[in-house]
């Protein structure tokens, strides 16, 4: 492998499940990660969904920060339209105070919700709009150089939590090159723009205190098992989970209704299963060594200079075992 591996892990409430076990999960797979050489582990901040248990991302970080030693942990990303500035900075600065040097904060654009969970938390739809200038008012609480007279963050101050920017299109490439930030491209659920925003950014990045030269995280899905067959399997139970999750989160299905595998195939040929099938564009699915070829082609076709790995397997267990066989398949510089 010719560029670093890192982990979304996407806190995956199984069914039969708590969050409390989805928890305990997390912690698993950050040692596992730890252990086997990963560069960093995210979490994704997710709102009103019944089976992703990251929505306090923060708060899921310093659990695991307080469980492992070395490896980095951030956010992949905190939505910043949900939060003021000075929050997040606060928050974050606290994480890295109290875990200095393994605190990351990836930024995203996005709602990650509707406008009902944009009113349950207090917030205007259009705050979006202002996401470039609250990256900058961040930025500046992050390095105590605050844009609010008056007003600084304690803890954050001086911390310079690093930020990358987080995007699934033209839009977040243009602001993480004009801002001179790194770039992490959500393709492990929104391929389509990847070679165009990755251009682009490389094209139009100016370089800033905190990056001298373009850098950019792809991501990818996988499953690694002992055998191609198994891996192939564990993907297709993921896609049918993936399916039947967006068919009760549209209110096509009730939620007490549960769909038989043959239904679930059946529909992944409809216009939702092409939705599925496109979320999963960017999947290695094989054996230690297939999936580690497929991930490296993958980099150099995005020209990526870090691949950052959704292990997409249903079962802690072979998450886990996902997670280890990659890594050493792979032997990811650290």
């Amino acid at each position: 492998m010719t560029v670093p591996l890192s982990i979304l892990d996407l806190a995956p409430i199984a069914p039969g499940e708590t969050a409390r076990d989805s928890f305990a999960a997390s912690v698993a797979l950050a040692q596992q990660a730890e252990k086997s050489g990963y560069r960093r582990v995210w979490y994704a901040e997710h709102h009103n969904m019944a089976s992703i248990a990251s929505s306090a991302t923060a708060v899921l970080i310093a659990h695991v920060a307080s469980q492992t030693s070395t490896i980095r942990l951030g956010a992949g990303g905190v939505m910043l339209p949900n939060h003021s500035p000075l929050t997040i900075a606060e928050q974050f600065g606290t994480l890295e105070t109290l875990h200095p040097g393994r605190i990351d904060l990836g930024l995203g654009r996005a709602p990650g919700g509707d406008q009902a969970m944009f009113r349950a938390l207090r917030r205007d739809p259009r705050s979006s709009e202002q996401f470039p200038d609250d990256v900058l008012e961040l930025q500046a609480f992050l390095a105590g150089q605050s844009r609010v007279p008056g007003v600084t963050a304690v803890p954050g101050a001086g911390t310079n939590v690093p930020l990358y920017i987080l995007g699934s299109s033209l839009f977040g490439a243009q602001l993480a090159a004009a801002y001179g930030l790194p770039y992490a491209f959500a393709s492990h659920f929104a391929p389509n723009s990847l070679h165009d925003a990755i251009a682009l950014y490389r094209r139009e990045f100016q370089p800033s205190e905190q990056l001298e030269q373009p850098y950019v995280i792809a991501g990818v899905n996988a499953i690694a098992a002992e055998t191609s067959d198994d891996a192939h399997d564990q993907f297709d139970r993921a896609r049918r989970a993936r399916l039947e999750m967006m068919l009760r989160m549209s209110g096509q299905i009730t939620p007490d209704r549960t769909l038989t595998d043959k239904e679930l195939d059946y529909l992944l040929h409809s216009a939702v299963g092409a939705q599925v099938a496109s979320m999963t564009t960017y999947t290695g699915v094989g054996t230690a060594s297939e999936v580690a070829a497929y991930i490296d082609d993958f980099a150099r076709d995005a020209t990526a200079d870090e691949v950052i790995v959704a292990h997409s397997s249903l079962e802690t267990s072979a998450r886990l075992r996902s997670v280890e066989l990659l890594a050493d398949a792979a032997r990811v510089p650290a």
